[in-house]
């Protein structure tokens, strides 16, 4: 379970997103942008947690949602959650093509594409033992990259590597530490969070651990506490050796990756081919659990009767076969990189799922405030609980608010130069209408309200 949510979170958002948020906001911007996301994203984790630990599901969101708060909330929340991760897949499929023309430059992106589709479909057919297996491969690689990176940066930060030391002089050059003051650190908190998304897929994947009790508070703490180390001090490096304006950290080449820049300023000859290799296997890791878990969040919806009965359907093996081919249909999306253009049409999915990941962010904050209150309403102990968070109900409520504040003014890029560019515009919120069209279309028809705290189902078995 831990290897699960660090493959879906380390990918090309620290390996690539980040030179460009450093770039945009600075070193000081891009970390101060990172820990507030990092803050939020840690509430999240322990509330979701907390509801997962007393109620595991594979359908977290949606179930939570419906039993907690609104029916047609869970509906749209289990949606939206698809839809993101479906978007994902894509979003890193589109990155594995610029990958590949590192080394090969004039091949096709339609045919890299269905390849790597192909192999993502593969691996989520084989059984959820030999699908987590994999992942764990997967996540072990990228890993051992982030720390021998950090290793060898803080090397040459102190001069112990390089022969000299480098100290503070670019974290301070220029408008540095913080360059474009808030509005640039807001603009760079949307990367920053679709950096951290997938710390919530432990909760996906609670319904199918052997013991999620014990098993998911555990891969909780260790896995928010990781992430949050790896993605810190990796920015701290990259701020520290290479000076913010630099133009190739906005570059979206693997060629022009902070890792790859700091590994030949290293003296690593071969960095850019490895670091390749290795930015390859992260994509696919974090496509491979996207894929996972927007397959799960189907079935679920299929078996709520949300979703059509076909996507309910097992194989032999337990796999919800027919849930894993519409989501992987969606994440042929990537093919539009064959005909817009790859760096392009990649920002736009990232945007795009961003917004969507923050909407299932909201979703478990609002999901998590409501349980608890109905759980006490209903008569039954806190310490009961096989395990709380913390700084209730301060946590999910500060959660979001930022999530709000985020999701507002995610797209402060758009409006640049006196000019609107209504192209990311329309990809940034497009997530909005989406969700509220399946949350509205849903309650109109089925007339649902919001339960009152006497009426949440509280019981901890799956429906």
């Amino acid at each position: 379970m831990t290897m699960i949510s660090l493959g879906g979170s380390i990918g090309t958002g620290l390996f690539l997103a980040s030179g460009g948020a450093i770039h945009a906001a600075g070193p000081g911007g891009a970390l101060l942008a990172y820990f507030i996301i990092g803050i939020m994203v840690y509430f999240l984790v322990t509330s979701l947690g907390e509801m997962a630990t007393y109620m595991p599901v594979s359908g977290t969101f949606s179930t939570y949602a419906t039993k907690f708060v609104d029916p047609s909330l869970g509906f749209a929340l289990g949606w939206n959650y698809w839809y993101n991760w479906a978007i994902t897949i894509a979003a890193e499929l589109s990155a594995a093509t610029l990958i590949i023309k590192f080394w090969l430059p004039d091949s096709p992106s339609f045919l890299w594409s269905a390849l790597f589709l192909a192999l993502m479909v593969g691996l989520n057919l084989l059984s959820v033992k030999s699908y987590g297996e994999s992942e764990y491969w997967f996540a072990m690689i990228k890993i051992v990259t982030v720390i021998v990176f950090i290793g060898i940066g803080l090397l040459m930060i102190v001069g112990i590597w390089g022969g000299k030391a480098i100290g503070f002089s670019n974290f301070t050059a220029g408008d540095a530490p913080i360059s474009g003051g808030l509005l640039a650190v807001l603009g760079v908190c949307m990367a920053a969070g679709f950096s951290f998304q997938g710390t919530e897929l432990v909760g996906i994947a609670a319904g199918e651990s052997e013991n999620p009790r014990k098993n998911v508070p555990r891969a909780i703490r260790s896995v928010f506490w990781r992430i949050l180390l790896f993605y810190i001090l990796a920015i701290f490096v990259v701020g520290m050796l290479i000076p913010y304006s630099t133009d190739t950290l906005a570059s979206d080449s693997v060629a022009a990756s902070p890792f790859t820049i700091i590994f030949e300023k290293a003296g690593l000859s071969v960095a850019a081919s490895v670091m390749n290799a290795v930015i390859l296997s992260s994509v696919l890791s974090a496509g491979n659990s996207g894929m996972y878990a927007s397959t799960r969040m189907l079935w679920v919806l299929a078996k709520e009767g949300k979703a059509p009965k076909l996507f309910a359907k097992l194989n032999k093996g337990g796999i919800p076969v027919y849930a894993l081919l519409a989501t992987a249909a969606l994440g042929m999306l990537a093919f539009l990189a064959s005909f817009f253009g790859d760096g392009q049409v990649y920002i736009w999915l990232l945007n795009a799922s961003g917004m969507s990941g923050f909407i299932a962010w909201l979703g478990i904050a609002i999901s998590h405030y409501r349980f608890r209150k109905a759980y006490v309403a209903q008569g039954r102990k806190v310490a009961d609980l096989p395990y709380r968070s913390k700084w209730f109900p301060f946590g999910p409520i500060l959660a979001g608010v930022m999530c709000m504040i985020v999701i507002i003014g995610q797209s402060i890029s758009a409006f640049s130069d006196g000019q609107v560019d209504w192209k990311l515009l329309l990809a940034s919120y497009i997530g909005i209408p989406l969700f509220l069209a399946f949350w509205l279309g849903y309650k109109w028809k089925y007339k649902t309200k919001v339960l009152k705290l006497e009426e949440c189902q509280l019981d901890a078995t799956e429906d």
